[in-house]
């Protein structure tokens, strides 16, 4: 018997049973082993099996009404299957609504729908049902096909070709009618067009859901089985209805409000549970501890062994070990990558077994209770409350290359020549840093209004210089690692030091157009060098002791006075200031006064009842911190002597999309060419001779900067 099939030019014959003895051979359409009956090509070795060779080339499937799915030798465009989530390479079934199905896949589903989800007995590769006990490693990411949930969550049946259906999903209906759309029937169909559910308001991007095609309405099959009225054992009085909260009320067990979706309540007790939380899983296995924890419904007040916060309703209980925590507490993970630490932290719940010398924890200013569970490092003495420890959960950490102990000390300069400062100390007195193109010589001539041009303060300590141009750079500056890893920024991978780009760091709110900065390989972002190098344990001049970043914090700022809710606190005294005042420089240059402005803490009786602003002539308060010169007698508040614009420098060459030619950065008195005001502050002005061009920064935005061109053309820096 011969085949003429459409995937191929020869004609295929009919082979009753493969012999073992000869080569293997695979179908052309399926991609499996060829065994049992099938086609073949005596010219070129083209093999389909039986199925394959007979396959209709068009289909109409149940679980798909809108159209039919038609034959083809390869996919078209996305190469997923929607029935099993696996990759497509051979013969599938495409529909011109983007559903794509392996071609065994469309006839076993096909098969499956006409049969009735209860009639499985001929299924191929049918097994028995496994009990939920018996599940291997394998099978933990394996989702049932139908409701597309996790497989090991209910007894299921294992159909062969890594296709898996639950028990309880045999039994499924075709058609359902609901109340959440009452106008037309609902249809077991392929999620071939992901909709949000009209239950829970979620997208399933698999499986199958309920839908109504024609008013685009989708239903998950879970959120479908949901029952309409249940009686709860946290609330006896009354039986709970399904419905949308009307008042957004806390769930009574995990505490947390939810902003859409149906909950089950009581409207004459005002009580409410989420759906998930009404039937949490009797028995949970978490990494957290070593045995599996059960459900206790009784709603008795409680504090959670693991994190230490409270709960009234439904715990969970090791009775072996007499522990009660939070359901979710359970899949907390025993160790954690935490960003302020270089070790990471593991979980315990006796703090007691280590010999910690102290209790306070380290991100924010309250006392770990040793009788309930933290995160610690018993090496270093660190110890953290579990739910500060998880504050941090959203950040990515990245496997390095090198150890974080030799990131720092990779340095950003090489050194040309040394010089010896006594017997022992050796110094670098002439460097090749990265950021500049010529050689810079260390030096201590602080006479005139230096700037460094890595972090645009004023100079007064040793620096090295440039003997070819105006380049200056703080010892410290320049000292700066070539990558470095933030603790604050949520990608926790090295940064790399740069310069000359035009950002606004987020952590200061400051512009910056020339000064080094650390940027991100992964989101592309800046840091400025100030807030880079700041620890989230500092010292500062401003304060006699050290001071610890606290994520949680409530006052006031000891600088501005403004309310805190995160802070750079003192744990001895009552000290606190937020990270824009911590990073004000001790002394700046101002167009106001002739000399370096220093920061000043606190006010001094000489001169307390001047208590205004020389630059803006308003009133400053006393307690606040603020800028003076001690030579001229003057005072300034802190935002007038730096502005957002402070650490911009003036020259350069940058383009801009809306002026055809170059453009520099200078303050000058002259009108602007988008408000027709006065420019007063920081302006852009054309290069170009007879062009009068000249925009304020407020007046344009700074995507209308193009970044390709944004790179300083009168400086070869990276």
């Amino acid at each position: 018997m011969e085949l003429q099939h459409f995937s191929h030019k020869h004609p295929l014959v009919f082979i009753e049973k493969q012999n073992h003895e000869s080569e293997k051979a695979y179908c052309s359409g399926c991609g499996e082993l060829v065994s049992g009956s099938s086609f073949r090509c005596v010219e070129c070795r083209y093999y389909l099996d039986k199925l394959c060779a007979e396959a209709p080339s068009e289909i109409n499937h149940p679980f798909h009404c809108n159209h039919s799915l038609k034959l083809q030798v390869s996919p078209p465009f996305r190469n997923i299957c929607d029935f099993c989530d696996k990759g497509l390479d051979k013969f599938v079934y495409h529909c011109s609504c983007d559903l794509n199905l392996h071609i065994k896949c469309a006839l076993l589903s096909k098969s499956i729908a006409e049969k009735g989800f209860g009639k499985l007995d001929d299924i191929p590769h049918k097994e028995a049902l496994v009990s939920i006990e018996n599940f291997s490693e394998e099978l933990k990411g394996a989702k049932c096909f139908a409701c597309w949930q996790r497989l090991l969550d209910f007894a299921y049946l294992d159909l062969g070709h890594g296709i898996f259906l639950h028990k309880k999903c045999v039994d499924l209906p075709t058609e359902i009618n609901h109340f959440l759309h009452s106008q037309h029937s609902l249809i077991l169909q392929f999620n071939s067009k992901p909709l949000p559910c009209q239950m829970c308001k979620k997208t399933q991007l698999k499986g199958f859901v309920y839908r109504c095609s024609p008013c685009e309405v989708a239903l998950h099959i879970t959120c479908a089985e949901l029952p309409t009225k249940i009686n709860h054992l946290c609330h006896r009085n009354h039986p709970l209805f399904l419905k949308f909260d009307p008042e957004s009320l806390p769930c009574q067990i995990c505490q947390n409000t939810q902003d859409e979706g149906l909950v089950y309540c009581c409207s004459i007790c005002k009580f409410k549970l989420h759906v998930d939380c009404a039937s949490p899983p009797p028995i949970i296995k978490g990494e957290i501890h070593e045995h599996p924890f059960t459900l206790f419904w009784k709603q008795l007040p409680f504090i959670c062994d693991a994190c230490g916060t409270t709960g009234n309703c439904a715990s969970y209980t090791c009775y072996k070990c007499s522990l009660t925590i939070h359901g979710n507490c359970i899949s907390s993970p025993p160790i954690i990558k935490f960003p302020r630490h270089r070790h990471p932290l593991s979980h315990t719940f006796i703090l007691g077994q280590y010999e910690m010398k102290t209790l306070i924890c380290e991100a924010c200013p309250e006392k770990v209770n040793a009788q309930h569970g933290v995160y610690c490092c018993s090496d270093c003495n660190y110890v953290v409350h579990t739910d500060c420890a998880q504050e941090y959960s959203w950040f990515s950490f990245y496997e390095l290359e090198d150890m974080d102990e030799d990131l720092n000390e990779k340095s950003a300069f090489a050194v040309i020549k040394v010089s010896k400062l006594g017997e022992d100390i050796v110094i670098a007195s002439e460097i090749k840093h990265l950021n500049h193109q010529h050689n810079l010589v260390l030096s201590n001539d602080s006479e005139g209004h230096k700037v460094c041009d890595g972090c645009m303060l004023s100079i007064s300590t040793l620096f090295y210089c440039c003997s070819q141009c105006e380049f200056f750079l703080h010892k410290s500056c320049a000292e700066a690692p070539k990558k470095k890893k933030l603790w604050f920024h949520r990608h926790q991978s090295p940064l790399t030091l740069t310069s000359n780009h035009i950002f606004r760091c987020p952590r200061c709110f400051y512009w910056f157009n020339a000064s080094f900065a650390y940027k991100c390989n992964i989101c592309k972002s800046y840091r400025c060098l100030a807030c880079a190098l700041i620890s989230d344990t500092p010292t500062f001049q401003g304060h006699k002791h050290r001071l610890y970043r606290y994520d949680k914090y409530e006052g006031q700022c000891n600088g501005c006075g403004d309310q805190l809710h995160a802070a750079y606190v003192c744990k001895d005294c009552k000290f606190a200031v937020h990270n824009r005042c911590l990073r004000l420089p001790s002394k700046i240059l101002h167009e106001y006064d002739e000399h370096p402005l220093i920061l000043t803490y606190h006010e001094d009786n000489l001169y307390s009842e001047y208590t205004y602003c020389d630059i803006c002539e308003e009133t400053r308060n006393p307690n606040h911190w603020f800028y003076h010169c001690a030579i001229c007698n003057t005072s300034a508040h802190r935002e007038c002597v730096v502005k957002r614009h402070s650490y911009m420098k003036l020259g350069g060459s940058y383009r801009m999309r809306s002026h055809p030619h170059q453009l520099t950065f200078t303050k000058k008195i002259s009108a602007c060419h988008v408000c027709h005001q006065p420019c007063l502050d920081l302006s852009l002005e054309c290069l170009k001779n007879g062009c009068d061009y000249i925009v304020h920064l407020e007046c344009i935005t700074w995507q209308s900067f193009n970044y390709s061109f944004i790179q300083r053309e009168d400086e070869g820096t990276s």
